[in-house]
């Protein structure tokens, strides 16, 4: 597994990323950043920890979101073989992945959720 240097809200982080998947994790890390620098420069909140979970809840609907609407497309197409885990969705797992590495990347930071 390579390890790479990203930055957050500023901050740098050391990630494991796959052979061959650097750039979707940059892909990642640039969706993160900028909703932590939206949520961050609206001014109302000011702890990294707090900004990092309402981040994560955002993305998380919007993942939620994007599968109901692929689901109801994919009822409405017969010939629809997906499995409900197409391109723009995550499985069980990769969320609960996504998820480990938020934490471990917040623990860095002294303090996890």
């Amino acid at each position: 597994m390579k390890q790479m240097e990203v930055t957050i809200m500023g901050q740098s982080y050391l990630l494991g990323c796959p052979e061959g998947g650097e750039a979707a994790l940059q892909k990642a890390v640039a969706r993160v950043d900028k909703e932590m620098c939206a949520i961050r420069d609206a001014g109302r909140i000011k702890a990294r920890e707090r900004i990092a979970v309402l981040a994560a809840l955002n993305l998380a609907y919007s993942l939620t979101e994007a599968g109901a609407s692929a689901a109801a497309g994919d009822a409405t197409d017969a010939t629809a073989g997906d499995n409900g885990t197409g391109a723009g969705q995550l499985s069980a797992p990769d969320l609960e992945t996504l998820m480990k590495r938020l934490d471990e990347a917040l623990v860095q930071d002294g303090q996890l959720l």
